[in-house]
């Protein structure tokens, strides 16, 4: 039996695009940074292990 795949496209106008842009950039700036920073030492350390394993540099 043929396996068949389906894919459904949304069209999503510039002010759309734009929002989800910012959006995914201001959660991807908290993440790295936010966490980075935080005073919790256990939220601080397994961002600072994670930037480590992706080979971003912190200090």
């Amino acid at each position: 039996m043929a396996s068949q795949s389906m894919t459904k496209t949304v069209s999503l106008n510039f002010t759309q695009r734009m929002t989800l842009a910012m959006a995914s950039l201001l959660l991807g700036v908290f993440l790295v940074y936010g966490a980075g920073l935080a005073n919790s030492a256990a939220l601080h350390d397994t961002a600072h292990d994670s930037r480590h394993a992706y080979g971003f540099p912190c200090h």
